[in-house]
């Protein structure tokens, strides 16, 4: 069976990649930064097309997506996220992704609490809703008519490609393996640090940091193709990013802490976090790895990351670990103390904010009292924070 176009065997492989990432791009672009999150506002012409394209190629339907990404959000890697690697295992959300979507879209429950603000008019109503799986044979019918017998092939590739990438690339091993810039409350990696095969998706641990950012890249060494996308289309006049990760902000002649001071650390605190075990915990850690006997030198090795993950998402076998760490290491066990009382500051949501600010100075007053050089070093640091307003020089 021919088709209207024959191509090389290439030329068919450049049609398949030019269709999913199309896909790809209206999954990240529309249901993600867009709907479920708000994070960006796209023309109603373009975000027409996303909705169309969508239906010929997946048949979700956005307000199930929505609900279901934003639930996953709420409930991230506790009883009652759709698809949580840590709750259900690896093997069950990679291979089995799509049927957990399938199942959670018809929790009406799951819809009715997440599912707000999605499109509700009569198109989605009476057509991509109600007849989900009809643009699917349709574009089957299409690929047939374009690509005869290869038209199947790409077919059915094309309806793989989110089950196989979005529902288990990222929702399984993006919860898996992979490096953390930030250390959030739950297990989410970033498994590239180039965002181009899956729109930017790639970058899972910064999106879980900065849900509601319009940009998932955040390292200047990151690349998020659904961002490039973005501003091309703003250029424009088609989409316009309602908010992005907050760059800090600092004044290096400001020496004090103040109102300032707490309410940038607060907005740029996974930024501060990073940054306290990149200038305070690593030094020390090398530092003691230097004057380690061998045997101790094997239980460093393994430290880095008990060091500076969050408690709430640690292993029995990490607690013990790090229970051998501090026990062993008088420095190490101050900076990590140190690291646990700066981020109770902003974890204190019932304090007023004088009591917040008399914290944060007692922290830094007590830090460059324990004559470590790493610590007083990003004590100082701390108090040249400001928020992205701007503020007064102390």
């Amino acid at each position: 069976m021919f088709g209207l176009f024959q191509l090389p065997w290439w030329g068919y492989l450049v049609v398949l990649l030019s269709l999913t990432q199309i896909t790809i791009l209206a999954v990240t672009l529309y249901l993600h930064r867009c709907q479920a999150h708000r994070a960006l506002v796209i023309h109603p012409i373009v975000s027409h097309f996303f909705r169309f394209w969508l239906w010929l190629t997946t048949g979700m339907v956005t307000k199930e997506w929505a609900a279901i990404h934003r639930k996953h959000h709420a409930k991230v890697e506790r009883v009652g996220d759709p698809h949580s690697p840590v709750v259900m295992g690896l093997k069950k959300v990679f291979f089995e992704g799509a049927e957990l979507y399938r199942k959670e879209s018809k929790n009406q429950e799951t819809l009715e609490r997440y599912g707000e603000g999605t499109p509700d008019d009569w198109i989605e109503r009476n057509l991509y809703t109600r007849w989900s799986m009809a643009g699917i044979y349709l574009m089957l019918s299409i690929d047939l008519v374009l690509f005869g017998t290869m038209g199947l092939t790409i077919w059915a590739l094309q309806m793989a490609w989110i089950p196989l990438f979005a529902a288990g690339v990222i929702n399984g091993i993006g919860h898996f393996w992979g490096y953390r810039n930030f250390e959030v409350q739950d297990n989410s990696r970033n498994i590239l640090p180039i965002g181009f095969f899956l729109g930017g998706e790639e970058l899972h641990n910064n999106h879980h940091a900065f849900a509601t950012s319009a940009k998932f890249s955040a390292k200047w060494w990151e690349v998020d193709m659904g961002w490039y996308v973005i501003r091309l289309l703003q250029l424009f006049g088609l989409a316009k990013p309602k908010r992005i990760v907050p760059q800090p902000k600092m004044l290096p002649t400001k020496t004090c802490i103040d109102t300032d001071t707490l309410k940038a650390i607060i907005m740029y605190r996974f930024q501060v976090m990073s940054r306290y075990s990149r200038e305070v915990v690593m030094p020390v850690l090398q530092e003691e790895k230097k004057r380690a006997s061998k045997a101790s030198k094997m239980l460093l090795c393994r430290a880095k990351t008990i060091l500076v993950c969050d408690s709430s998402i640690m292993k029995a076998s990490q607690r013990l670990r790090l229970a051998a760490v501090l026990e062993n290491f008088q420095s190490l066990r101050v900076i990590y103390q140190f690291r646990i009382k700066l981020q109770d500051i902003w974890n204190r949501s019932t304090a007023s904010q004088k009591e917040l600010l008399d914290a944060l100075q007692e922290w830094c007053q007590q830090a460059e009292a324990t004559g470590i050089e790493t610590l007083h070093k990003f004590s100082c640091r701390l108090k040249t924070y400001v928020p992205q307003t701007g503020g007064a020089k102390c």
